[in-house]
Order: C-alpha cells, then structure tokens, then sequence
C-alpha cells in the first residue's frame, strides 16, 4: 500500500509542478519514448540474468507490493516449535524427535506452527541443524560457523533479484538519453520545418531524458530498496534459529535459549515474553497476532 501512495503522490507532484509552471501536459505523453526505454532496460535484464532470477523477479515485486514481512505470528510459530524441539531433546528419545525432523508435514509439532511449515526453506533449515543437535558430535562453535556460512549462502541468494534490479535502474538515465538522441535525430530530419514544428520535435526528444531519470530515482529505486527491506527482514527468522539453538547448545534450558532468539527481533516487532510464554503453553494460538 505504501508503493502505491507513494507512486500517486509523486506522479501528482511532478505533474502537478509542470502544469502550474505553465507546461503543457500532452508533449509528455510519449509513449514511443517509454518503449524504448524499458524495452531496453527489460532487454539488458534479461540479457544479464539466469532464468531463476527472472522468475524470483515477479516473486520479490509481489512481496514488496503486499509488504510480505514476518508478523508476530511468524515470530511465535518459529520459537514455538524451537521450543517443543528443545523440550523434546531434553526428555524424549532420538527416534521420536527423528520422526519430527524427517517427516515435518506430519510432525504435530510442525503442523502446530503452519507459518513455519509453509515456509519449506526455514522448516529444512530447523530440521538439519536438530539433527546435527542429536548426532551430538559437533561443538556449538562448529555449528555456529556452519549456520553464518549457509544463512550468508541464503541471503546471497534472496539479494540476487535486488543487485539485478538495482543495475537495471542504474542504467535508465543513460538509456533515457539513447532515446532523447533518437529524438534529437528525428528532429534533425525535419530541419526545414516551421519553428514550431520543429521545437515540439525536440521537446518530445527531451523528454526521453527525463522518463530515464523518473523511472530510474523516482520509481524503480523506492521499490528496490523495499524489497530490500522485506527480505532482509525475511531472513530475521533464520537469526532466531540459530541464536536460539546455539543457546541451547551452550547449556541453556529452553526457556532461556528462547529468549537469546527474541532478543534478535527488531523491539518494534519483537512478541512480547508473556505473548511467548503463552505459546509455549499453548502452541499455535497463544499471540496476539494471527497473521501468516
């Protein structure tokens, strides 16, 4: 929602600017000079990057319209089920807990927390590290290690769509002036013609420079940096897991390692201890928020 006000409000500043400065608004309509640019641009995007980055493109734009980060609910399904798989290495044996991380879409615990289930990516990587936990030969240090590597591998690859996208916006304004050249050469065609004629020629070449530098500050950077925004965020959960496991790790009951995990979440999202010690109570439906 935040895109969409902010994209109304600047087109209705900027046109708004023109029109009481006294411009006239039918020379921007040109719609030949937008073709060229972001065919160009979308052109060069594909030229630069593999097809999973073009299909996570479309995924990333989604996530940034709806705002697609991790809510309270998110945050109390993810240290519920850290906590039910803590308590049970503590006091259930190692088959029990392999039938949860083996099988997780049939795990109670895991069917308790659907935010986590859905996510496939976070359930593998909580599932991989328990079980690292039970063959209990690794040193917290180690395994400390390997989750920084492998969180660093996800977060390379969650960026890859914003680093594509960040060049692709990079390069508008000079794309812009590929098109206000053309223009210019258009113009230069019709040399002989009326003044007029021809400086509506050269304006409507102009304003190729323009589109470029708009589409690229005023549009594609805002949206970039909010998808940015949103999967860094995304990846917060991954933190959670893993402070909150080498806690574990380090001779904390769960209760406590559950609290190295909150501490991690932004105060101004972070559950509160009561919110979580209700879902610890009651797995699935102790938070204030029930959003997926």
């Amino acid at each position: 929602m935040n895109i969409i006000i902010g994209l109304v409000l600047t087109i209705g500043c900027i046109l708004g600017g023109f029109i009481a400065m006294g411009g006239h608004i039918e020379i921007l309509n040109q719609p030949f000079e937008l073709v060229i640019i972001g065919g160009a641009g979308l052109g060069g995007y594909v030229m630069a990057n593999s097809m999973k980055v073009l299909k996570d493109t479309g995924k990333a734009l989604g996530e940034a319209l709806a705002h697609r980060v991790p809510k309270e609910r998110n945050y109390l399904d993810t240290l519920g089920v850290l906590y039910s798989l803590m308590r049970d290495l503590r006091t259930k044996s190692r088959n029990e807990i392999e039938s949860h991380i083996d099988n997780p879409d049939d795990s109670s615990i895991f069917q308790s927390a659907p935010t986590v289930l859905k996510n496939k990516e976070l359930t593998a990587f909580i599932c991989d590290y328990v079980r690292l936990i039970i063959i209990g030969n690794a040193r917290s240090h180690e395994i400390e290690a390997l989750m920084d590597e492998e969180i660093n591998t996800i977060t390379h690859d969650k960026m890859k769509v914003y680093h594509a996208l960040t060049t692709m916006s990079d390069a508008f304004p000079a794309i812009g002036i590929v098109a206000a050249v053309l223009g210019v050469i258009k113009a230069m065609g019709a040399i002989s013609e009326a003044p007029e004629v021809l400086g509506a020629k050269i304006a409507a070449a102009l304003v190729g420079t323009m589109l470029g530098i708009f589409l690229s500050y005023c549009i594609a950077s805002p949206v970039i940096a909010n998808i940015k925004a949103v999967r860094d965020k995304q990846n917060r959960l991954y933190i959670i897991v893993k402070q909150t496991l080498l806690a574990y790790m380090n001779g904390s009951v769960p209760q406590v390692a559950l609290e190295y995990g909150r501490k991690t979440i932004s105060a101004y999202e972070r559950p509160s201890i009561d919110a979580v010690e209700q879902e610890m109570m009651n797995p699935g439906g102790g938070g204030e928020s029930k959003a997926a």
